[in-house]
């Protein structure tokens, strides 16, 4: 009997020792951090700065002046403060263990779901969402895959018990999938393994707008309908709702804006966008802002310059264009939290280092629509916030010290830093 019990001890202590954080409590005292250089995220800093908060809003944000000092007292000094970055475009906390089915609620069947909602399939428990805070990404937007409509995004903050708790902003967008103008071959059928053109391209289209159609005669008859796909468009076509096209090539952008301006979609955002330089004009005339594909990656076609995905967001904003950098593709959950090395590495390709920081800043937060609460260190918005010991776009000097959520002071730990410490005393003994 006492080897039974002995056994189901350990089971509950391994549990428990790779167990999610807990959220941290609400601030109940004011903050002040003194001395540090200041990244405000608008492409501004301050040196040897004063950043003040209070239940969970900052309150003073400017020069060192002893004055404003006021709780408790943290000394940054040599150190720096940003604002928390945003991941807009991820999967986070839809996925746990991608061979494990029962944990995957990334997408859903069928081709047209505007209906779905990612945010109640959040899982705030994450072991993967707690290890993107020792990097400062703070911030992200939860979004569906799959199919031609894929379903509504919503934001979280990284530090709560549930979706309920996490949500900073609910059904910020809806996400299509703008049909692919070339197909791979199947070669499990024998078919060539590369690209050829994809011959059902138009049919796609129309059949997107046909979609597009059947949902606005639903809005103009204003009947009750069990359809819920077309009774979920109607807040788009009120332009309630911002709507994320993922697209990337120069003749899929521009029809992809051709069709957001015949059914009347005045918020709409080009996510992925390799070929986005190639219609920069449009882009800026429209005023459409553009998240860029990962930074991190291959060019995709053999005449694109070897450094095409490095120096791609210098281009957009070089040319005007509000600009923006997400992380989706392969391992997209795990790898979210390398979003400021991929700013580090504009910034190494030409980008004035602080505009590459607004890029996963206050660019993302103008993109998502949360620029109110988030994206820059300004009185009003909420402590959303973190120091670091050097430079937090390389990944040789981001090393956080202190994370700050909405005021509450968010631990650092994670199950890769348990382990860390464990094996880091591996070859001491």
């Amino acid at each position: 009997m006492k080897v039974i019990t002995l056994y189901i001890a350990c089971i509950f202590l391994s549990f428990g020792a790779h167990a999610q954080q807990t959220p941290a409590k609400k601030q109940l005292k004011p903050i002040s951090i003194q001395g540090a250089t200041l990244h405000i995220g608008n492409g501004e800093i301050i040196e040897n700065s004063l950043v003040v908060f209070e239940n969970g809003k900052i309150t003073y944000a400017g020069s060192n002046v002893q004055d404003n000092v006021i709780g408790s007292v943290i000394d940054a000094s040599s150190k720096h403060i940003y604002p928390g970055f945003i991941a807009p475009n991820t999967t986070l906390g839809l996925v746990e263990i991608g061979a494990v089915r029962a944990t995957d609620d990334i997408s859903e069947i069928g081709e047209y779901n505007p209906h779905i909602r990612s945010l109640i399939a959040y899982n705030a428990e994450s072991k993967i969402v707690e290890s993107m805070r020792p990097n400062g990404v703070l911030v992200a937007q939860v979004t569906p895959r799959g199919g031609r409509i894929s379903g509504t995004s919503s934001i979280v903050q990284l530090d709560a018990w549930n979706w309920e708790d996490a949500v900073l902003k609910s059904d910020d967008a809806m996400h299509i999938n703008w049909p692919d103008l070339y197909t791979r071959g199947r070669w499990w059928l024998g078919e060539d393994p590369g690209y050829t053109p994809n011959k059902k391209y138009p049919e796609q289209v129309a059949e997107l707008q046909m979609f597009f159609n059947q949902a606005k005669a639903l809005e103009k008859t204003k009947t009750s309908s069990e359809q819920l796909p077309y009774e979920a468009m109607q807040e788009v076509f009120e332009n309630k709702q911002k709507v994320f096209i993922h697209v990337n090539y120069e003749k899929g952008i521009l029809e992809a804006i051709a069709f957001a301006k015949k059914n009347k979609i005045t918020s709409l955002v080009i996510v992925g966008g390799d070929e986005a330089y190639k219609v920069g004009k449009t882009l800026k005339d429209n005023n459409i802002p553009v998240l860029l594909a990962r930074t991190h990656s291959l060019p995709n076609k053999e005449d694109d310059d070897y450094d095409l995905p490095y120096k791609n967001a210098k281009l957009l904003v070089d040319m005007g264009i509000l600009v923006g950098l997400q992380n989706s593709g392969q391992m997209e959950r795990a790898n979210a939290r390398n979003l400021p090395f991929q700013a580090g590495t504009v910034a190494a390709h030409g980008l004035d280092k602080e505009k590459a920081l607004q890029l996963i800043t206050y660019n993302n937060a103008v993109i998502l629509g949360i620029d109110d609460l988030v994206g820059t260190i300004a009185v009003g918005k909420d402590a959303t916030l973190f120091i670091s010991k050097g430079d937090a776009l390389d990944m040789r000097t981001n090393q956080l010290e202190k994370v700050f959520i909405q005021g509450r002071d968010v631990s650092l730990e994670t199950h890769q830093t348990t382990l860390y410490k464990r094996y880091s005393n591996k070859y001491g003994q």
